[in-house]
């Protein structure tokens, strides 16, 4: 009992010590944390358990602090980088199977508990639930051209491919050489010969103008430079009377309650840690899509609620099957890392700093490009 009162003081510590550990004032937190922590471990234990706590706590906010830095900063060719990387060590789909975003939890799941759920799982009723949001299903699309941009290794793609039927065709892109290699290996193995893959920039697509019943983006407009470029470019591809739905992770909008100084310092480690140049509020992505003058209005929601539970998720699948990683001693530190940033983005969500943004339209019949108008 005397260990796990001490081990409480110690991770509470950790939890709550401040994230900018190198100004002055911070220095003079972490020495008072530490001198209460060991005054607590003293009662609890006396001299020995004090030198323990002291040395512990020590320890923990020096791993907080690396942590804190982030490692994987955006820059030209930094996502693709990252991706090839995160494919190449098996570690992501071992845990997060073949789709690469967030899974959905409904209200009564929340109240059994979300860890009693099938992890993976999750992903795929994300999958059914964006469908049902953009109004796409096998008896309307059943023949339909679809574009998934930023497909990672294309398991969106391919399950949606499988629910259309085979007169479907579903074209998945993304900045990574790897996750098209993964991608199409999967397509092959499933027997999904109308989902193809390939390797291109979304914000300066290859394809003619009206060229896809339905495009389809989810969570790949966090890495996009240029938030403008990227609706543009998905509105230009898709046919009028088309289907356009999109999920990605937005701040949130700042105009009538500035950012605060802790907001600033989370956001900037979010942006910086998975190569993200920087999120936008799901209000902006709105003003943006209506600034195309080619969609009808656009419902716009946010699903924090029924996705929150994956991030905390994310890390319990890990904590109970080591086996993903137990043997890269080499990931140790980026699996530490991205376990780490899992935390700080529930929290984040949490406190209403990010928001989980949805959307769904439809391409103005007769609408033309607006860059010929």
């Amino acid at each position: 009992m005397k260990f796990l009162a001490l081990f409480s003081v110690i991770s509470g510590a950790s939890a709550f010590a401040p994230s900018n550990l190198s100004s002055p004032s911070t220095s003079t937190q972490l020495s008072g944390i530490k001198t209460e922590i060991v005054k607590t471990a003293s009662k609890i234990g006396g001299p020995a358990t004090a030198a323990i706590a002291g040395a512990a706590v020590v320890g923990t906010l020096g791993v907080k602090t690396i942590l804190d830095r982030p490692s994987r900063t955006y820059e030209d060719g930094s996502v693709a980088r990252e991706y090839d990387a995160w494919t190449q060590d098996g570690i992501l789909e071992y845990y997060w199977g073949e789709h690469i975003h967030l899974g959905y939890y409904n209200k009564e799941e929340m109240a059994a508990g979300y860890k009693k759920k099938n992890f993976i799982q999750a992903k795929y009723d994300f999958v059914d639930e964006m469908m049902k949001l953009g109004g796409i299903t096998a008896d309307s699309d059943s023949g339909s051209t679809m574009l998934d941009v930023g497909c990672g290794v294309g398991g969106t793609s391919r399950f949606i491919a499988k629910k259309l039927g085979p007169n479907a065709e579903v074209t998945g892109i993304t900045l990574s050489p790897n996750q098209v290699k993964r991608a199409t290996e999967l397509a092959v193995e499933q027997e999904v010969p109308n989902a193809k893959f390939t390797v291109m920039n979304a914000l300066e697509m290859d394809f003619p103008d009206n060229s896809f019943d339905i495009v389809w983006a989810c969570e790949s407009g966090e890495h996009m430079p240029d938030k403008e470029a990227y609706i543009n470019e998905m509105m230009r591809v898709l046919k009028p009377g088309g289907k356009f739905v999109m999920a990605t992770w937005c701040q949130r909008d700042d105009k009538e309650v500035a950012f605060d100084a802790k907001d600033e310092r989370d956001l900037k480690f979010l942006y910086e840690e998975w190569t993200h140049p920087y999120f936008i509020s799901k209000e902006k992505y709105g003003e943006i899509i209506d600034a195309t003058t080619l969609m009808n209005p656009v419902n716009i929601e946010d699903w924090n609620e029924p996705t929150i539970a994956s991030w905390r998720h994310s890390n319990w699948v890990g904590v109970y099957d080591p086996r993903g990683f137990i043997f890269k001693p080499t990931k140790y530190l980026k699996c530490l890392r991205d376990g780490y940033c899992l935390e700080r983005m529930h929290r984040a969500f949490d406190r209403g700093l990010m928001e989980y943004g949805m959307f769904a339209a439809t391409k103005k019949t007769g609408a033309s490009d607006a860059s010929e108008e």
